[in-house]
């Protein structure tokens, strides 16, 4: 099954946006897995299980796992999605944007050592900066255009031949860059009127949307400036708000995660239509 394919059935069997980012912060991890060896794998796995039912796609963030030297963790995190969730995309998000030989291994990183259904391209280096992931025709490339963070502009929104630079990026995934089928763009919920300046852009094409929760992207205009016509289109992420949920009473770790992640997929639906 391609990555898009996997991606509309989870859009459809979870009747959820919402893409739950994995971003083990070890100082904010319950106590009990500060001093696990295998802590950040057991308390992903806790997440994962917790919101597997709410979720279009998991979210693993690379940088999370290699600043720990946790890599072997990811690995595990990775396959036990595979094996439990295999109907649910998974996604590496690592940005990255090399060209050539080395741009081949880091999409064996991605597809092969770690399985990801898609990975987060940054296409700053042009084509060459994607086509080699294009080589894996049945997985996802998720391509950086117009980010959440308020930096972004300092790129972005550079005035070329009349138009801002990401609506350039936008064009040519849709027009040019995407000979398999499988490519989506990244997309912040920051700003929602680019949001639809992209979607009116690239038609169908799935959107990567960071920025709600933490960040502070509202969830009613992300949704109608993104969705398509049959209200899906989107991966919703949301990580540290669901990861680190503040606990009533009566709750442990995983099920005031699983709370917030089904009051968020309930807020995104209430806008679908």
């Amino acid at each position: 099954m391609t990555f898009i394919n996997k991606l509309s059935a989870a859009w459809t069997a979870n009747d959820s946006l919402l893409c739950v980012g994995l971003d083990p912060d070890l100082a904010k991890l319950p106590a009990q897995f500060q001093q696990d060896p295998q802590g950040i794998y057991h308390f992903c796995r806790e997440i994962i299980d917790a919101t597997a039912d709410l979720a279009c796609s998991f979210k693993p963030q690379i940088a999370y796992f290699a600043a720990l030297r946790a890599e072997a963790q990811l690995e595990q995190i990775c396959a036990y999605v595979r094996e439990h969730y295999p109907h649910i995309p998974l996604i590496l998000d690592a940005k990255r944007g090399d060209i050539g030989a080395t741009a081949q291994q880091y999409a064996r990183e991605a597809y092969d050592r770690y399985g990801a259904d898609a990975v987060t391209v940054n296409p700053y280096m042009g084509s060459d900066s994607v086509d080699p992931y294009m080589d894996w025709a049945d997985r996802g490339v998720i391509i950086l255009c117009r980010t959440s963070n308020a930096g972004g502009s300092d790129l972005q929104f550079l005035n070329v031949d009349g138009k801002p630079l990401y609506q350039h990026v936008a064009q040519l995934v849709a027009q040019k860059w995407n000979r398999n089928g499988q490519c989506a763009l990244v997309v912040g919920a920051t700003f929602p009127e680019e949001l639809a300046q992209v979607r009116a852009i690239v038609g169908d094409m799935p959107l990567l949307v960071p920025g709600i929760g933490a960040q502070g992207g509202d969830i009613a205009a992300t949704v109608k400036s993104g969705r398509t016509a049959n209200g899906t289109g989107m991966m919703i992420n949301s990580s540290r708000a669901i990861l680190y949920a503040p606990q009533q009473a009566g709750e442990d770790f995983a099920a005031a995660a699983r709370r917030v992640a089904q009051e968020t997929r309930d807020a995104i639906n209430q806008y679908r239509a």
